[in-house]
């Protein structure tokens, strides 16, 4: 093999950081749900329902920026500095344009939200879930430039810069949420108000950064802008197959979330609670498809598929080891956070069924469904992904959700089942792409 484009040290230095920086996000959402529930089970909920909806707006930002990474790092792999800036400054004016349309429609879309996508919620979760919702959807277009810009500093290799805007902001969040609940007694706009301070501050200092003229990639210093079609066909031919695939992820857990929302307020909130412990299970894979996606981008910029091979071996490996780690850690603590959220004895139960099922079978699937993929988008193969991903959400999650809920009386946990099998079917079908090499047929620039 050639020289290799990445070192170990280079990968511990671009994974480690983006994975506190994932902690930190997470560890926050789970301060946030634990304040909610100090207001309630009605607050915990309705916080729950609307972050299942921010959620999917995250999603659709993170598959712009993956875009925006892509086609940066394969520009920077085949030596074309220029062309991977000027992708940095189409992807931050894009995704800053977009997310404001997204927020309008959010606003004029309240009452859908509230009454059709909900589903069947008592008075007391809708009012909660409203108040929170008009104040976290301002920080949308925050949200997108965040992503948008950490997407850069990745790019070039450099994780640590997010990380630390990522520490000092959900410090500053965690802080605020505490002082306004316990000290102000503030309802759940205790737990949104500093959500969207700590927003948009984020998006703020990491664009300030970003302007700096002595990295490979920055920003223009202007607020005129020139729309390159080009780049941002290449941008959106990897945006939009993913963000259409999380959307559609996210759209899924929606409609299940409304068939758990039958099953009482309970089952409610131990599918929330459960929901936020289980996400620091999967939280090294997540994290690290972030940095996967630069690696295997410059691979494939480079031409090298050999190395993009090699990487996803490693890569894949890697997460493996991390996951089964974090799994034993969140299991190991489980009797602890459950104690602190005080739920009712019949949500604890529930809650610590999710958290044990999901870990089990987590380390065996997980990777093989959701890490193997992120080379194959880092290569140019979006589409793919997209309609497996898909597919399998209609059919399998969302179908057996129904079926396995209600017909089988398995009630919610029957909707985790669902999903369980959801991976199985996408791990198996992208690991006999990945071995059949279709992958290495693709590229964006």
């Amino acid at each position: 093999m050639k020289t290799k484009f990445f070192s170990n040290h280079d990968i511990f230095r671009l994974f480690l950081p983006i994975i506190i920086e994932q902690f930190l996000e997470y560890l926050v959402g789970l301060a946030d749900s634990i304040m909610a529930a100090s207001v309630g089970e009605a607050a915990v909920s309705g916080v729950s329902l609307v972050d299942f909806v921010m959620a999917l707006l995250i999603s659709l930002f993170a598959a712009l920026s993956t875009g925006g990474a892509v086609v940066a790092g394969q520009y920077l792999g085949s030596q074309k500095e220029n062309e991977a800036r000027n992708t940095a400054n189409q992807l931050v004016w894009f995704a800053g344009i977009s997310s404001l349309l997204i927020m309008c429609c959010i606003y004029l879309l309240k009452p859908f939200i509230l009454h059709v996508i909900f589903g069947q919620i008592t008075a007391a979760v809708e009012d909660n879930a409203e108040r929170y919702l008009m104040i976290t959807a301002l920080s949308i277009p925050f949200l997108a430039l965040y992503n948008a810009g950490a997407a850069i500093f990745r790019t070039m290799g450099n994780a640590r810069l997010p990380m630390l805007i990522m520490l000092a902001m959900n410090i500053a969040h965690a802080a605020g949420n505490a002082v306004l609940i316990y000290g102000f007694h503030f309802g759940v706009e205790g737990v949104a108000i500093p959500t969207l301070l700590a927003r948009i501050a984020a998006a703020v200092i990491v664009l300030v950064f970003a302007m700096d003229r002595r990295q490979s990639l920055y920003l223009a210093r202007t607020l005129k802008y020139k729309c390159n079609l080009k780049l941002i066909r290449q941008i959106l031919s990897i945006g939009i197959p993913y963000g259409l695939e999380n959307g559609l992820f996210y759209f899924g857990r929606i409609v299940v979330l409304s068939l758990v929302a039958t099953f009482g307020t309970a089952a409610i909130a131990a599918n929330a609670v459960g929901g936020t412990i289980v996400m620091f299970e999967a939280l090294p894979g997540m994290a690290i498809g972030f940095g996967m996606t630069v690696v295997i981008a410059r691979c494939v910029g480079a031409g090298d598929y050999e190395q993009a091979r090699y990487y996803t071996k490693k890569i894949m490996g890697i997460v493996y080891a991390a996951q089964i780690v974090s799994c034993a850690v969140v299991i190991a603590l489980l009797p602890a956070i459950m104690d602190v959220y005080g739920l009712s004895s019949e949500a604890t139960a529930m809650a610590y069924k999710i958290v044990w099922a999901h870990a089990l079978i987590e380390i065996l699937i997980w990777p093989l469904a959701y890490t193997l993929p992120v080379a194959f988008r880092a290569a140019g193969d979006a589409k793919f992904p997209m309609v497996i991903g898909t597919l399998s959400m209609i059919f399998s999650r969302i179908a057996l959700s129904y079926v396995l809920a209600i017909d089988f009386g398995m009630g919610m946990f029957g909707t985790w089942i669902a999903m369980f099998i959801d991976w199985l079917i996408k791990a198996v079908i992208f690991l006999i792409r990945y071995l059949r090499d279709t992958w290495t047929h693709y590229k964006v620039i």
